[in-house]
């Protein structure tokens, strides 16, 4: 271990908890540890409830969101574009968690995560990924300044924002450069929202706007404004690759917006992507599908010792967050280890 490194929260061989513990010695950054994350944790076949989710310890949590004119509101399912189907309630307290109708809209998945919240205010920092599957429609109501209102308003002071992150540069890129992300303490009881475009979106040949490049340019405009404040949630450049990907953005001005970026895992740890880079900038990298990195595990149950591997391995190679569809595996998610 790297001298002045914690590992904080649950142990790889301890139960996952609610809490975030007071690190030993100085607090770790969030920017500097490596967590847990499970793919699709709305799906009723994981977890009964959402907030089963919660409990399990997971670093992150993943919400798949469709936004098209067939159906109302922000719906949350896997390939149900005009309805729902998840283990979300609404529940306004958290006394009715686990105690109402299941398949909610983005709106009762999020009342949940403040009840939840309500109830174990000290909670670990958790990363909610929300891929939007067929993108932002502004145009009906469901735009990224929509989407901030709906974080605010369900979720108030429990969200982790652009803006606080921002504070003291001109943009994320500079601030997060120039001091890192908080500690985990300091984190304890927030959520932080990360968007990516859905694979919808990716396959719509009519769709020249994707939800990353669409929220890092409200992003831009709303510092331009002096308003960075009203924005919720953090765009992800999306696809492992060498050098700086957002050099993909032909605008330059919306580069300095992206601090979190999310790929494959097997790219990431296979050498041709210098993850250090992200590592010694303060990025957040989010490494998808852990299981098929050579030698490939079970995706769903490995052993624990096979799960703790490679977690392990991935934290090596500075993840932030490794994802797979471990949730039979809470001893696992509740893990936090150093990055690097």
């Amino acid at each position: 271990m790297v001298a002045g490194s914690v590992v904080v929260a649950a142990s790889f061989t301890g139960a996952a908890v609610a809490a975030e513990p007071t690190a030993t010695g100085s607090d770790a950054s969030y920017g500097t540890t490596t967590g847990v994350g499970v793919h699709n944790a709305y799906e009723k076949a994981k977890y009964p409830y959402f907030a089963d989710a919660l409990d399990s310890g997971a670093a992150m949590l993943e919400l798949d969101v469709w936004t098209n004119v067939f159906g109302g509101g922000w719906r949350v399912s896997h390939s149900n574009p005009i309805g729902n189907d998840n283990n979300c309630e609404n529940a306004q307290r958290p006394e009715e968690l686990r105690t109402k109708a299941r398949d909610q809209r983005l709106d009762g998945c999020l009342a949940d995560l403040k009840a939840w919240h309500d109830a174990h205010p000290g909670h670990r920092p958790v990363l909610l990924k929300v891929e939007l599957k067929d993108g932002f429609q502004a145009r009906n109501g469901r735009g990224p300044a929509d989407l901030d209102a709906l974080l605010k308003a369900k979720l108030g002071d429990a969200l982790y924002r652009p803006g606080d992150l921002a504070t003291g540069g001109a943009t994320l890129d500079e601030a997060v450069r120039a001091k890192g992300w908080p500690g985990r303490a300091a984190l304890a009881g927030k959520f932080v929202v990360e968007l990516i475009p859905g694979t919808v979106e990716q396959n719509n040949p009519a769709d020249t706007l994707w939800t990353d490049r669409e929220y890092a340019t409200h992003l831009r405009d709303l510092a331009a404004a002096g308003r960075t404040g009203d924005a919720a949630a953090f765009p992800a450049v999306l696809g492992a690759a060498s050098g700086d990907p957002r050099t993909r953005y032909a605008d330059a001005s919306i580069r300095p917006w992206f601090v979190v970026f999310d790929g494959d895992s097997s790219v990431y740890a296979g050498g041709s992507v210098d993850t250090k880079w992200y590592a010694d900038r303060g990025y957040l990298v989010v490494m998808t599908d852990a299981h098929k990195v050579a030698p490939a595990i079970d995706g769903t149950r490995p052993t624990e010792a096979q799960a703790r591997d490679r977690v392990a391995l991935l934290a090596k190679r500075h993840a932030s967050v490794v994802s797979a569809d471990w949730y039979p595996l809470p001893q696992v998610l509740g893990a936090v280890l150093p990055r690097g």
